[in-house]
């Protein structure tokens, strides 16, 4: 029954900025590290950024760093990524997943984001 469903995606302009969410249920959201993964069309799974349990430590990629940041509401079992300075490169399905040792084993169903003028 875990459950983790994205919403916020949209077209912005390039240049643009866009927040994205995840609400989760069904599972201790607290205890859990959290990413954000997307894909864009025509590629695979990218993994952009991951933020542990207490919100304070992050990770992104490299072609995010910077634009990007990823934080959490533990209280309102909620993730987020706000999005600066948007590229139409970030175009894509951004998918956020629940993190264990060696990868992610719960999914989103993804928001769509689209970076064009």
């Amino acid at each position: 029954q875990v459950q983790l469903v994205e919403s916020g995606g949209s077209l912005v302009q390039p240049g643009g900025s866009l927040r994205v969410s995840c609400a989760a249920s069904g599972f201790t959201f607290s205890n859990y590290y959290m990413s954000w993964v997307r894909q864009a069309p025509g590629k695979g799974l990218e993994w952009v950024s991951a933020i542990k349990t207490g919100g304070n430590i992050t990770y992104y990629a490299d072609s995010v760093k910077g634009r990007f940041t990823i934080s959490r509401d533990n209280a309102k079992n909620t993730l987020y990524l706000q999005m600066n300075s948007l590229k139409p490169e970030d175009t894509a399905l951004y998918y956020c997943a629940r993190e264990i040792f060696w990868g992610h084993d719960a999914w989103g169903q993804g928001t769509q984001v689209t970076v064009s003028s």
